[in-house]
């Protein structure tokens, strides 16, 4: 791609105030585009793209989330900084199929957690699920954000660019403090859980093969990934009567659609249908 394509696009990005990673995701998904057809895209026709977003579908056979990057990265490009546009965009859709979430019980998280080795990466993991924060969450907490008087943890600029408090657990605050005294690296780093150096915060890289580590460790076979403990979160919020209202505030969900899904995994008070049911059937 012409440097001031890429130039003007991710000047446009920066006007529209598109996170460092979407925008890297743009460029990328454009930079696809022009290697597939070998011309710039200032000479790319409607129907040029009509066709690689059918092969990208049907002869690759790329999954939706995938296809929808690239169709969000290329429309940026063609509405944003090449001003045209085209019907096509408006058309353009990728339906995800609704996948229901991979789930840990409690005792499997704490199995799960148990058998962390390291104290940084396991107060790290423990405080993303404690809290169910999202991976970049949990990872560049600074002490800043706890407020012990208030029992809350502050997430600043969260996704959509959204402040959120949570409810700060008393055992999680007793083990942070534990923590940072007996067992956090020393640095001057703001970051909790900071790697062996103090130069930063732990790598997602770092926790990602930790998580799957610990996973083999405590012989725990489902599909899970450290999203995983954010959805056990929830779905163990709900199994003890919590609101899914409330639980879209703590997730920061800006649909309730979006929380509904814990619905298809658990059923709020289903350990005690057995139990009712045996009661009102006792007579029969």
């Amino acid at each position: 791609m012409n440097t001031d394509y890429r130039d003007r696009m991710t000047q446009d990005m920066k006007l529209r105030d598109l996170k460092p990673r979407t925008q890297e995701a743009y460029l990328q998904v454009v930079k696809q585009l022009v290697e597939h057809f070998g011309r710039h895209p200032d000479a790319l026709t409607e129907e040029d793209l009509r066709s690689y977003f059918l092969y990208l579908r049907e002869e690759r056979r790329l999954a939706p989330s995938t296809v929808n990057q690239a169709v969000y990265g290329v429309r940026f490009l063609f509405e944003h900084t090449l001003g045209r546009t085209w019907s096509l965009f408006g058309i353009l859709r990728v339906r995800h199929p609704l996948k229901l979430p991979v789930v840990l019980s409690t005792g499997e998280v704490r199995t799960l957690l148990a058998a962390i080795r390291l104290p940084v990466r396991r107060m790290a993991l423990t405080t993303i699920y404690a809290c169910g924060l999202r991976l970049d969450e949990g990872r560049t907490l600074q002490s800043s954000q706890i407020d012990s008087q208030r029992m809350q943890l502050w997430i600043r600029l969260g996704k959509g660019g959204k402040d959120r408090g949570l409810p700060l657990p008393q055992p999680l605050l007793v083990r942070l403090r534990a923590y940072w005294k007996n067992d956090r690296p020393r640095s001057d780093c703001p970051h909790l859980f900071i790697r062996q150096d103090g130069t930063g915060p732990l790598d997602p890289t770092t926790l990602q093969k930790t998580m799957k580590a610990a996973l083999a460790d405590a012989r725990i076979t489902k599909a899970a990934s450290i999203h995983t403990l954010r959805h056990s979160y929830a779905t163990h919020l709900l199994e003890n009567g919590i609101s899914l209202r409330t639980i879209q505030d703590l997730l920061g969900h800006r649909s309730l659609r979006t929380t509904a899904r814990y619905m298809h995994v658990t059923t709020p008070g289903a350990e005690h249908l057995l139990e009712t049911l045996d009661r009102l059937m006792a007579s029969l």
